[in-house]
C-alpha cells in the first residue's frame, strides 16, 4: 500500500488533499470524509449496523493529527472525532470516491434524509 507524500488541508474549499507515492492524488471533501468515517459510531459493529449520516453538508474539519506513521485522526466541528483514517482507508476512499458518493446519495434519498438536515 502506498504511503502519502503530501497532505494538504484546504479550509476554504473544505477539502483534504492527499498525494501518494504512486502518484495518486485525491481531493476528499470534508462532508465525504465525515459521512464515511471509519468509526464504530458510523460503521456500526458489523455489516448491516451502519448509521446513515445526514445533515453534514456544512461540516468543517477542525484538526488533522497524525497517528504514528499509518493514519490520521480527524476532528470535525459537529463533535465527531473518533475513528482512525488509515492510509489504506483514505486511499480507498479516493479511489472509489465517485461510487461511494453516489451510493451515499442513494441511501439518503431512500431514507428521506438530506445533506442539509
Amino acid at each position: 500500500m502506498p504511503s502519502p507524500t503530501e497532505i494538504t488541508l484546504h479550509q476554504q474549499s473544505k477539502v483534504l488533499e492527499i498525494t501518494y507515492e504512486d502518484g495518486a492524488n485525491y481531493r476528499l471533501p470534508f462532508e465525504f470524509l465525515r459521512v464515511h468515517s471509519p468509526s464504530a459510531e458510523v460503521r456500526g459493529h458489523g455489516k448491516g449496523n451502519e448509521k446513515l449520516q445526514f445533515g453534514k453538508r456544512q461540516v468543517n474539519l477542525l484538526s488533522v493529527h497524525p497517528v504514528g506513521s499509518y493514519a490520521l485522526k480527524l476532528s470535525f466541528d459537529d463533535g465527531h472525532n473518533t475513528g482512525l483514517y488509515t492510509w489504506e482507508f483514505l486511499y480507498d476512499l479516493g479511489k472509489f470516491q465517485d461510487t461511494l458518493w453516489q451510493e451515499y446519495l442513494n441511501k439518503l434519498q431512500m431514507a428521506g434524509k438530506s445533506r442539509d438536515m
